[in-house]
């Protein structure tokens, strides 16, 4: 009836219809990773990534207006971190490239700018040598734990060091005493740079404390994982 030995109309089309499915699973994948590139979300994600020569270039130049100028594009930086995350969530726009980028783009401005602070006598190399390691030992954890299907939330230890880092660092990068005047209170002239100091050394304990749960959280996970997998076969 149909023509064909086995009685199906399809199965002579088999040969042509099967790569053209495959350059249509391409074709869409490279579609999706273009639309997931171009949304708002991801391009305040990458807008943090293009700033970070900006920073450098201004701390470089070093004149009061010049770090002025920096600590206004950190912070606008900083601004987008949280903005991002947001409107994703928002607007339904969690992707892949997403989940990528933003960690990425954390960690190259936060780490990019500790590390020229270093060289500009700000803060100790020491002290960037420990966050920098703490950074990638649970960003190693983390990937870990993913390829596991294990998920880590950050903990508030984690939220407390990235809020402290973050104002720490911008107290850095403006470098200079200033009058701070609130009105109520006149605090005088206050040197940035010790403040900044501070905060980040601040941060550095919650950092450690923050490394230490995780470490705790995916041994726990792993161990769980394991005991529900020997369980039933026991």
């Amino acid at each position: 009836m149909s023509g064909h030995p086995n009685g199906s109309p399809f199965e002579a089309s088999g040969d042509v219809s099967a790569p053209v499915s495959r350059r249509s699973r391409r074709a869409f994948r490279r579609r999706s990773l273009r639309d997931d590139a171009v949304n708002l979300p991801n391009m305040l994600t990458m807008l943090r990534v293009v700033v970070i020569p900006v920073v450098l270039w201004l701390l470089y130049r070093g004149s009061p207006f010049d770090c002025f100028l920096a600590s206004l594009v950190y912070t606008g930086a900083a601004i987008t971190d949280f903005l991002d995350g947001y409107l994703a969530r928002k607007r339904g726009l969690v992707s892949v490239l997403g989940k990528f980028l933003d960690p990425l783009a954390d960690k190259l401005i936060v780490m990019a700018t500790l590390v020229w602070l270093v060289t500009m006598g700000r803060v100790p190399a020491w002290l960037v040598v420990i966050l920098i390691g703490r950074e990638l030992t649970v960003t190693a954890l983390r990937g870990i734990a993913s390829s596991e299907g294990i998920v880590i939330a950050a903990g508030q230890e984690g939220k407390s060091k990235t809020a402290l880092q973050m104002v720490g660092i911008i107290c850095l990068i403006l470098g200079y005493p200033y009058h701070i005047d609130f009105g109520i209170v006149d605090f005088g002239m206050v040197d940035l740079v010790r403040v900044g100091r501070a905060l980040v050394y601040l941060s550095l304990v919650f950092s450690v404390v923050s490394a230490v749960q995780y470490g705790r959280l995916f041994v726990d996970a792993v161990e769980a994982k394991e005991r529900r997998r020997s369980g039933p076969a026991s």
